[in-house]
């Protein structure tokens, strides 16, 4: 199993999920089609499925331009443009002969946001990736532009019940900005400055954090860190803790 992040728009993020022994690949919200392709065509590997984190045109747009009749589109609700194969939690597919695909629902963002878990099962020894659209950003979550709190604090913990190994593969290269928010919350912590050094020394960061990184690192998984509950002024209810880190992220201007 490779892993090909492909840079789209400003800080988007398109993949390319290649089954190597087969040179068959699935394109993970791939907004811009001729550069998802342009890859594709480098690595020669064939794109056979387009699997879509959530609805919003900067993760979907692409599925319209599609060039790949028959292939599959993989979402988590009917507004995901040129749909084919409708997903829920814990549903399961593959890609080529030994990528496995599993399903995680993690309704905030948006209602239809589903996270993809992907482990290659020729190379059982090899760490598996997890897609997390505008979910999980490496040290920071997405919006609540259709849930709430709850929802955020529910869907970053089911996140974390992956194993820590786990690769994490975002939808924005937001690492820089939400590093800079860590450190106004946990300034002690010295994983949130190992954070801020990934941010500084990469310009491309997705794939260098881990499931088991986030946890010591991301602020919104951390609710029950002493000095995230002082940064917030709150106690003991994770999802309210999320709800006001979310509130201070977004009027934080460092």
């Amino acid at each position: 199993m490779k892993i090909v992040p492909v840079p789209v728009r400003e800080d988007n993020y398109a993949y390319l999920l290649v089954d190597e022994p087969t040179n068959k690949a699935a394109a993970v919200d791939p907004y811009d089609v001729p550069k998802v392709q342009a890859a594709a065509n480098q690595l020669g590997v064939s794109i056979i499925a387009a699997i879509t984190t959530h609805h919003h045109f900067d993760h979907s747009g692409g599925n319209e331009a599609s060039k790949y009749p028959g292939a599959p589109i993989y979402g988590g609700s009917s507004k995901i443009p040129k749909l084919t194969n409708l997903v829920k939690d814990k549903d399961e597919f593959v890609v080529g002969e030994n990528i496995r695909v599993r399903c995680l629902a993690t309704p905030c963002h948006t209602q239809d946001s589903i996270c993809y878990h992907v482990t290659d099962t020729a190379k059982t020894s090899q760490p598996g990736g997890v897609f997390t659209g505008d979910t999980l950003f490496i040290g920071g979550c997405g919006n609540f532009f259709e849930g709430t709190g709850e929802e955020m604090h529910a869907a970053l913990s089911y996140l974390g019940t992956l194993p820590d190994e786990t690769v994490t593969y975002v939808g924005h290269e937001y690492t820089a900005k939400n590093a800079a928010f860590a450190i106004t919350v946990e300034p002690t912590n010295a994983d949130v400055s190992r954070l801020y050094r990934t941010a500084r020394e990469n310009t491309i960061t997705t794939g260098k954090s881990t499931i088991g990184d986030e946890k010591l690192w991301n602020v919104f998984m951390r609710s029950h860190s002493e000095e995230v509950k002082k940064a917030t002024g709150l106690t003991g209810d994770g999802s309210a803790i999320v709800t006001k880190l979310r509130q201070m992220k977004n009027s934080f201007r460092g």
